[in-house]
């Protein structure tokens, strides 16, 4: 009885034993294959592949960008979901066709995301045969390219998007065919990331912001200069402009003067003094301005900065009469040239439209404040008072749209400035005041008025 019992819990302890070794194969077994299973998107890919056949295709250029683009898991899966369409660019449309800058553009490490659209903006995810293809109707197809804003291909005629198909049905294979294409489609997306990243590029580093700076020829807090079109006239007055300033000129301001297609302003003055050296009868005129530096300086730096200049220029003749007590102060040079500048920009004909109109004209020169007048005389302009006014005598000498040239026959002065005398002071007459008797006294005088007693003398 005993040894029947022992052999009964022998065997279900045998039983349960045999139960828990399966139990451990069984799960093992299941961790191992699910370790070495190979995903399903991978197991559908063979040796027949358009993929396979595209990376051993001539479209060698495109096969490597593929590669660099990291894309053949995303193909892989696209195949094993769809049957697709390659539109695939000539090796000589990536090699010499495509702009050098927008293909390294293309290959930075930072831009993966715009060569990936590039390139799934070629592939659609329909088949397209040559049996297929539409002849007269227009077909679009949307591509794997999800992130363009252009997402569509147009498909029409042997043309792909303006792209003409030359090798149509090139590769055939179950799950995809590829078509040769002449150039590369490029998404809008692409090309705004291409057109951002060189717009940035071309924009130099900001310095930081420091303390606030006061401009030394305003006198006032520099701000940020508001964007003006090219050839506008400067903000700050000419008059401001002229005050001292930083040694070194700012930028030339933009605009259609000059090859460099802006205000070139110390080339131009060159420009217009040898023009008065090859004009003749201007040799003094020239002299002067070579001589005196810092003159020609600033004159070629307000031309740089916008602004515009009209030299009315005294001929030899006139410069010849200039007597030593007129050039021997300090700084009489620079005075008599700056009233000889007039900060417009001013013709032969135009001024002698104003004076014709008008009677007589005052302009505002670069002396300030003195202006000089203007007005017609048999049959020219008339600059000056009396005695020491000047004819236009050689008009427009150099005229280039900045600058403006016009010969005189004279040196012009400003008027004197006549101080009233002062009015002589009137003769003060003097007054003699009448004492005052004191207060107590005017009273009691008034008392014995009113008693009836004689006033107080």
């Amino acid at each position: 009885m005993q040894a029947a019992m022992d052999s009964r819990v022998y065997g279900l302890f045998k039983l349960l034993f045999s139960v828990a070794v399966f139990s451990f194969l069984a799960v093992t077994g299941a961790a191992l294959q699910e370790k070495h299973t190979v995903p399903s998107s991978s197991a559908q890919i063979n040796s027949n592949s358009v993929l396979v056949a595209l990376l051993d295709s001539h479209y060698t250029e495109l096969s490597e960008l593929v590669e660099k683009a990291l894309l053949l898991q995303t193909l892989e899966e696209a195949v094993s979901r769809h049957n697709i369409t390659i539109f695939a660019p000539k090796n000589e449309a990536l090699e010499r066709d495509l702009d050098p800058e927008f293909k390294r553009f293309l290959l930075e490490p930072g831009n993966l995301r715009s060569l990936q659209n590039l390139i799934l903006f070629h592939i659609i995810p329909t088949r397209i045969e040559s049996k297929r293809w539409p002849e007269e109707s227009i077909e679009n197809h949307l591509t794997l390219c999800r992130d363009a804003g252009e997402e569509n291909l147009v498909v029409s005629k042997r043309e792909v998007s303006a792209a003409k198909v030359f090798r149509v049905d090139d590769v055939v294979r179950p799950d995809g065919v590829i078509h040769g294409i002449e150039r590369v489609l490029i998404p809008k997306s692409v090309q705004q990331d291409f057109n951002t990243r060189r717009s940035l590029r071309s924009i130099a580093a900001v310095l930081p912001t420091g303390a606030p700076e006061v401009d030394p020829r305003t006198h006032r807090l520099k701000k940020p200069a508001n964007p003006v079109p090219a050839g506008a006239p400067p903000a700050l007055p000419i008059y401001d402009a002229m005050a001292p300033g930083p040694s070194i000129a700012p930028a030339p301001a933009p605009g259609p003067g000059g090859h460099h297609h802006h205000f070139d302003g110390e080339s131009q003055v060159k420009d217009f003094i040898q023009t008065l050296l090859h004009y003749g009868g201007y040799n003094e005129l020239a002299d002067i301005l070579v001589n005196l530096t810092s003159l020609a300086t600033e004159m070629g730096r307000l031309v740089s900065e916008g602004y515009v200049l009209t030299v009315l220029a005294p001929n030899d003749e006139a410069m010849a009469k200039l007597t030593t007590d007129q050039l021997s102060e300090p700084g009489a040079p620079e005075q008599i040239m700056y009233y000889h500048l007039i900060p417009e920009y001013q013709t032969e004909e135009s001024m002698y439209n104003a004076v014709r109109r008008f009677g007589k004209i005052r302009y505002d020169t670069l002396r300030l404040p003195h202006k000089v007048a203007a007005e017609e005389a048999d049959g020219s302009v008339k600059f000056g008072h009396g005695e020491g006014s000047a004819y236009l005598f050689d008009p427009d000498i150099y005229t280039d749209g900045r600058i403006s040239v016009q010969g005189i026959d004279g040196v012009l002065f400003p008027p004197e400035e006549s101080k009233p005398a002062a009015p002589k002071a009137a003769p003060v007459a003097k007054v003699v005041s009448k004492q005052r008797r004191g207060k107590l006294m005017e009273v009691a005088c008034t008392m014995f008025g009113t008693l009836g007693f004689a006033g107080c003398h």
